[in-house]
């Protein structure tokens, strides 16, 4: 064999070796390590494991309506977990938490609970303006039955983009700008109303003195 053909094959050799070795840490104890992880806080406590956890606020930064935590909620346990509440640490008081249509806030053992999006349960922050603010990771703390309290931080952002199908559902619009007539102007009530609109005052009935007396007939 000349030596052209002997380096050929050991440099086959040497790159099947390296795709062989990528491969085998692919499919290792861990090969989820390669998926794509999103961004969204995460944590585990126990056999409860909260994922993708956020807050989401208005669309309209200046519209005066609740956020909503969205989450997804794992439990590795044997038994049921219930959650018992959700606060958001700068918010008045807890979360108003509702189950889906037909179901529990149970976390069902080896199932999964989500909170936010359409048809799941969901878990409401009233007032929230001046309590979350874009672009914040504040604490979430999450209660659990069993577990107890589960803590993360959580980025707080609007329900625009990715987020518009898990924010709020209910959306008021900002503030209008309110209008005033114009000084001295007629006001409202000033105006005629009705079909009386555009009609003249009524001529005044001739006076009794216009009438002819019997004396200037004479």
């Amino acid at each position: 064999m000349s030596s052209s053909l002997r380096r050929g094959a050991l440099a086959a050799s040497a790159i099947a070796f390296s795709i062989a070795s990528l491969a085998a840490c692919g499919a290792g104890n861990n090969a989820q390590t390669l998926e794509i992880k999103p961004d969204n806080a995460a944590t585990s406590v126990g056999v409860i494991k909260v994922q993708n956890a956020v807050v989401i606020t208005q669309p309209d930064a200046k519209a005066n309506g609740p956020a909503v935590v969205s989450a997804t909620l794992f439990n590795g346990g044997a038994t049921d977990q219930t959650l018992q509440s959700i606060v958001v640490a700068g918010s008045d008081g807890k979360a108003e938490l509702k189950p889906a249509e037909g179901q529990q806030l149970t976390v069902p053992a080896h199932g999964r609970l989500i909170i936010g999006g359409k048809d799941n349960a969901s878990a409401t922050l009233a007032n929230s303006r001046e309590s979350v603010q874009n672009g914040n990771a504040q604490k979430v703390t999450f209660t659990f039955s069993e577990t107890g309290a589960v803590s993360l931080r959580a980025f707080v952002v609007p329900a625009t983009s990715y987020f518009t199908e898990w924010g709020p559902s209910e959306t008021p619009a900002a503030p209008a700008a309110a209008t005033s007539a114009p000084a001295g102007g007629p006001s409202a009530s000033d105006k005629p109303q009705g079909d009386n609109a555009g009609a003249s005052a009524p001529a005044a009935s001739p006076s009794a003195s216009a009438t002819p007396s019997a004396s200037a007939s004479n």
